[in-house]
């Protein structure tokens, strides 16, 4: 096979959990432009319906299926399984995409600061970007299994390999209560997300199921707060943000055979902010 086939993703069908946010819909271009299908997968029905359309108008009616699911139900996890397989196929790709993102607030008393953060968001948060990618790994990862192929790729950031420099988020005039910081649910279910993924990776290796992970920096958008971009690019040695499309290929080669020789390991994607 020439290398340049590696990077095929012809016959694929790949589930992505969070497919109707920007970034499930970036890693879905990428594994429409290897050749396969995709499959979305989000709890916001119109968002969802949206990107499938969106999708749909530049790669065709039938590589690009969607249906609304909560992962956080094992029991409809099993469901919508099922009906993928029927409607479309076997999965042999899927990308554990999906995690709550408390918003940087500020205010009276910040409320995602870990003084004052409840128990119930703490739960909420790990449900969804732990909990749920556990469950959906072992639905569609046991059955990949029984096939013995497939590869999972859990999405994860920068700040689930270092800690949150929360300097970048203070605001002046504003007491220590009141200050904005990244919550902590967010970088601790990214670390656990890595500890997941090596588990799998070394639980299902001799049973042809490859689990890997990407750590992709902050990607810049217009109308984010401009003291913000320059505090978060002083730490990038790169000097900026990433652009929208620079994780596209990475992804490609994580779910192709291209990267057949490799599980367990998380591809950090982050300008050189973590070698710092």
């Amino acid at each position: 096979m020439s290398v340049w086939k590696k990077f095929s993703l012809d016959g694929a069908v790949a589930v992505i959990t969070g497919g109707a946010g920007f970034l499930g819909g970036k890693h879905a271009e990428a594994i429409l432009e290897g050749g396969g299908r995709v499959v979305l997968c989000d709890n916001h029905m119109v968002r969802l319906v949206v990107k499938t359309d969106e999708l749909r108008s530049k790669y065709g009616q039938s590589s690009v299926w969607c249906y609304c699911l909560d992962i956080t139900r094992e029991p409809l996890i099993h469901v919508v399984h099922q009906k993928i397989r029927e409607d479309v196929g076997e999965v042999s790709i899927l990308i554990n995409n999906v995690a709550n993102n408390p918003q940087v607030e500020k205010g009276k008393q910040s409320l995602t600061r870990l003084e004052n953060l409840s128990l119930e968001q703490w739960n909420d948060d790990f449900a969804v970007g732990v909990t749920g990618a556990f469950l959906m790994s072992r639905i569609l990862g046991s059955r990949m299994a029984e096939l013995g192929r497939g590869v999972i790729v859990n999405v994860l950031s920068d700040l689930g390999v270092i800690a949150p420099d929360q300097r970048i988020y203070r605001e002046q005039g504003l007491s220590e209560n009141q200050q904005p910081v990244k919550p902590v649910t967010y970088s601790v279910t990214k670390h656990a997300l890595l500890g997941l993924t090596k588990y799998l990776a070394t639980y299902w290796a001799d049973r042809g199921v490859r689990v890997n992970a990407i750590s992709p920096g902050g990607v810049y958008k217009e109308g984010m707060p401009e003291d913000f971009v320059k505090r978060l690019v002083s730490l990038i040695p790169m000097g900026r943000m990433a652009n929208v499309n620079e994780y596209q290929a990475a992804i490609l080669f994580l779910c192709s055979d291209a990267s057949s020789y490799m599980t367990g390991a998380n591809l950090i994607m982050d300008g050189g902010r973590t070698c710092w």
